[in-house]
């Protein structure tokens, strides 16, 4: 196996709660110090890339802005590949991330993790131009997040199978799991999926995602969303389960060049 990039997740593998996890900028400089090109993909639709980029830069970690991957960049994509405009349903934060998309007749729903603002008036709206014809575009299904009071809340997946299940419509995924988001962030480094290893904490978005989309290796870490048993409630399972992204550091330079045939153990 040849490891030739790394893709990262931020909330709960790089920072949580607006502190950077013990070790991670050290992990960081150690991939870089090696030549692995990083980027950093992430599921988190409360807050625009240019504010992420910036609270990154306040914990002392600077990247930059092709660096980052937010599933609010891939939805712009696809309205204008698709020539929709959007029908936001998405924390008040988020929602100038969709300014100065042309004017289109055709709409399409965006469902992210709005928050306190998700209420049934606004699922109800959503809902009644879903069964009038408009595509569902989910910036993300995660199940939860870790919060900043350290407990887990709920995301933005609940409410969109809500309306699967109301309008009997397939939500088009454009965050992890969703392979073209993946792919996306390897184009944007040249690196094969096959030579690509994904560090993250959700067993399910991030570990099982990567590996269904073809990442040669995902690592889950024992950090931030993470609990006890996940790595054997998804399919396909984390390549190796490790504490945090200092240990995942260690093991992806370990295991950067490495012949086939040699078998990685799994923990």
């Amino acid at each position: 196996m040849t490891i030739a990039g790394v893709l990262l997740d931020l909330a709960g593998v790089v920072y949580q709660g607006g502190k950077l996890l013990p070790g991670a900028r050290e992990a960081i400089e150690r991939l870089r110090a090696a030549g692995l090109p990083i980027r950093f993909i992430t599921n988190t639709t409360r807050s625009p890339k240019k504010i992420i980029l910036a609270d990154l830069k306040t914990l002392g970690l600077e990247i930059s802005d092709d660096e980052l991957f937010t599933p609010a960049q891939a939805a712009r994509a696809w309205l204008t590949a698709h020539g929709c405009a959007a029908s936001l349903l998405v924390h008040p934060a988020l929602e100038s991330e969709f300014t100065g998309l042309p004017h289109a007749d055709q709409r399409a729903v965006v469902v992210g993790d709005a928050g306190e603002a998700f209420s049934y008036d606004r699922l109800n709206r959503v809902f009644r131009e879903l069964i009038a014809g408009a595509p569902l575009l989910a910036l993300a299904k995660n199940r939860t997040f870790k919060d900043h009071d350290g407990e887990l809340s709920l995301d933005a997946g609940a409410f969109v199978k809500a309306l699967e299940f109301a309008t009997g419509h397939k939500a088009i995924v454009l965050g992890k799991p969703s392979p073209d988001f993946f792919g996306a962030a390897l184009a944007g480094m040249s690196c094969m999926h096959d030579q690509a290893v994904m560090v993250g904490d959700d067993a399910e978005a991030d570990v099982a995602g990567a590996l269904s989309a073809g990442l040669a290796s995902a690592l889950l870490v024992r950090s931030g969303k993470y609990r006890a048993g996940d790595e054997e409630r998804y399919e396909p399972r984390p390549t190796r389960t490790v504490a945090d992204l200092s240990a995942a550091a260690d093991w992806i330079c370990a295991h950067r060049t490495q012949d086939h045939g040699t078998r990685i153990p799994l923990f």
